[in-house]
């Protein structure tokens, strides 16, 4: 008897890893980081709406003589509380109108947003700085650096911001330089508890202690390797006390003790209009609402942020 054996032929090798290398050929590829990094903050509405009002913001203060219609200084006093062009009597002239001294309203609010930007970012890295450099060196050192640095904190937080700087205004006169100075003196608090707050959390990471047998020096430790690490909380700080700053500004000018005449500030602005509002209401509303929209946008942006180095993002 004979038992018949067939042989079985084995399937080529040769489709399948043709199959699989237009299968791997299929695979979408990531889109790139910039379209990530894009879709991520316009997804955010707050973030958007931020961003883009304090983009033009910025182009606005950046392009103010090419954007002003008139000299923000000019004096026209035949032409002095026209009103805004809506109105029956306004013109296209002056746009906005004009105030008791006859200058146009517009070009004046122009150039107040390049004042506005400009305290509000110096003062803020100002007080970055102060309370940057307070808060790393608490957060890393503990002990009694720590507890003496806490109580500085404390102190600056037991004085009220604004009757302090009306003090120190009144004695050394009101200017732009002054109110810059004065208001980066003043707000660096948050910065100094958000930096100590993230710098202990950092100062028992692996690569802090690598650093450190590697022999590196404390100045580069501190400024390679934890700074880099506190960057992201401390955006968002600089945004909020941009705000802050603006606000500020816009109190002291309206006291009489901020930005000086003949600048544009939008503080001076509603404090200039202030006799008028009954009649002329709007001399106060245009700078009241520029100033509102401003620093809501850099709120905006500062919680988008904020959310956005969230865990997990957060909205």
């Amino acid at each position: 008897m004979t038992v018949s054996t067939s042989t079985t032929s084995r399937p080529s090798r040769a489709p399948a890893a043709g199959g699989r290398a237009r299968a791997l050929s299929e695979v979408p590829l990531p889109p790139p980081a910039w379209s990530r990094v894009t879709r991520k903050v316009f997804g955010h509405r707050g973030l958007a709406i931020g961003l883009v009002c304090v983009g033009l913001a910025v182009l606005i203060a950046l392009f103010a003589p090419l954007l002003a219609p008139h000299d923000p200084y000019f004096q026209d006093i035949s032409n002095r509380m026209v009103p805004p062009v809506w109105h029956d009597k306004g013109s296209w002239e002056h746009v906005l109108g004009t105030d008791k001294l006859g200058r146009d309203y517009l070009s004046r609010l122009i150039y107040g947003t390049r004042i506005s930007l400009i305290i509000g970012l110096v003062a803020a890295l100002i007080s970055g700085v102060i309370g940057t450099t307070l808060g790393v060196l608490a957060g890393y050192f503990g002990g009694r650096v720590d507890a003496f640095i806490s109580y500085i904190i404390t102190t600056r937080l037991a004085m009220p911001v604004v009757l302090v700087a009306l003090a120190l205004a009144s004695l050394t006169g009101g200017s732009l330089t002054t109110v810059i100075v004065l208001l980066g003196l003043l707000l660096w608090d948050r910065f100094a508890v958000v930096s100590r707050s993230v710098t202990q959390q950092l100062r028992d990471a692996e690569y802090v202690y690598a650093a450190r047998t590697l022999g590196c020096s404390l100045p580069y430790i501190l400024l390679r390797e934890v700074l880099p690490n506190i960057a992201g909380a401390l955006i968002v700080v600089i945004t909020l006390e941009m705000a802050h700053a603006i606000l500020l500004e816009a109190t002291l000018s309206f006291l009489g003790m901020g930005v000086q005449p003949p600048l544009p500030s939008w503080g001076l602005m509603v404090a200039e209009g202030k006799a008028y509002m009954f009649f002329q209401p709007w001399v106060i509303a245009i700078p009241g609402v520029a100033l509102f929209v401003l620093v809501l946008a850099i709120n905006l942006l500062g919680d988008g942020l904020r959310d956005l180095n969230a865990p997990g993002g957060r909205h």
